[in-house]
């Protein structure tokens, strides 16, 4: 019957254009991508109930394998019994609980530790961020093969000196030392490809510097504008207090995307900075001594500063040179011991065997 068919077919074009066409369009039906969503939960009861409710009207007709997972982060209220409540709910939610408050970085960092899908989403648990906007992620993701989407809240539900503005400035501040140009480096609703974000590791308040890092892995970000709605229950765990971190977490970020692979490079050129001073400062003294420039070539030599200035340089720059050297041991053995590969490789292809 097959081989009649086949047969069939072969003779009658018009249907043999069709099966062709279908055969193209199987694979793009079949090739999407599993989600993986991971939402940090601290004190956050007041929105737990609402908060399930739309993650799992928003994924559970997207047609693909998904995740939820929530990761209560110490929470003092009853946010833990509520999720359980969800959880027993809705069959695609998994639940991680810590035993005390380690922080937002910390709560995504065991959220993605814990992923197994291709793609995973953060979010937000305080109904801030939209879940209708992770379908739009996903598109503009797979669509145009992007390793990491952003979402930028253009049109922000939230007060304008302690929010908004610290925001803007800490966005420009982020794009100009990373080099990675994003409006809203502080939106948590972001896409990532699991293996763009596999190598990352994150400590301290460097959760929203994960687009920097991604792309010093070598993936390509892009940027949408999604929704983003005022808090209706709960309390901001955010304020001013945070930007002082955020802002020495910067400086690591920015020594890890340009440094890691040589430290020296840095303390180096600031050791050379301190030598170079120190050296032209005496040189000046020499010769003031030597061709009696100021005062009979006594000038500058009967001055402390001109005579003791140069050797403290010249001490700082022996430390620098020290710290680089230490730097660069501590770097080699953080590659070699753990078998880290100072670069990555986005794919392979062999040819074929004749």
């Amino acid at each position: 019957m097959l081989v009649t068919f086949a047969r069939f077919a072969c003779q009658n074009k018009p249907l043999l254009k069709s099966i062709e066409a279908f055969a193209i369009l199987l694979p793009m039906t079949t090739q999407h991508s599993s989600l993986s969503v991971v939402i940090p939960v601290f004190n956050e009861e007041a929105n737990v109930a609402n908060l399930t409710q739309q993650v799992h009207t928003a994924l559970s007709g997207i047609g693909r394998q998904y995740e939820v997972l929530f990761v209560d982060d110490g929470s003092r209220d009853r946010s833990w019994e509520r999720l359980c409540e969800a959880a027993k709910q809705y069959p695609h939610f998994k639940l991680i609980r810590f035993r005390r408050n380690f922080g937002q970085t910390a709560a995504m960092s065991a959220g993605i530790d814990a992923a197994t899908k291709d793609v995973i989403v953060t979010l937000d648990a305080d109904l801030q961020n939209d879940p209708l906007d992770i379908p739009r992620l996903l598109e503009e993701m797979e669509t145009n093969h992007y390793a990491v989407v952003s979402g930028w809240r253009k049109d922000r539900k939230d007060a304008f000196i302690n929010r908004r503005l610290p925001s803007m400035l800490a966005n420009g501040l982020i794009s100009h030392i990373t080099g990675v140009k994003l409006h809203d480096y502080g939106c948590t609703l972001k896409a990532y490809r699991r293996d763009v974000l596999q190598d990352v590791r994150l400590y301290g308040e460097m959760h929203r510097f994960i687009p920097a890092l991604c792309s010093w892995v070598g993936g390509d970000i892009s940027e949408i504008v999604v929704n983003h709605r005022a808090r209706v229950a709960g309390e901001s765990k955010y304020g001013i207090g945070r930007t002082f971190r955020v802002v020495l977490d910067l400086l690591t970020v920015k020594f890890l995307l340009r440094f890691t692979g040589g430290p020296m490079q840095l303390f180096g050129k600031i050791a050379f900075l301190f030598g170079g001073s120190g050296a032209l400062m005496l040189l000046l003294v020499l010769l003031d001594r030597l061709l009696g420039g100021f005062g009979g070539g006594e000038f500058l030599i009967k001055r402390p500063f001109w005579v003791i200035t140069p050797f403290m340089l010249f001490a700082f720059c022996m430390q620098f040179l020290s710290m680089g050297l230490l730097a660069e041991v501590q770097i080699r053995t953080y590659h070699e011991s753990q078998d880290k590969r100072i670069y990555t490789i986005r794919e392979t292809f062999d040819s074929p065997v004749p």
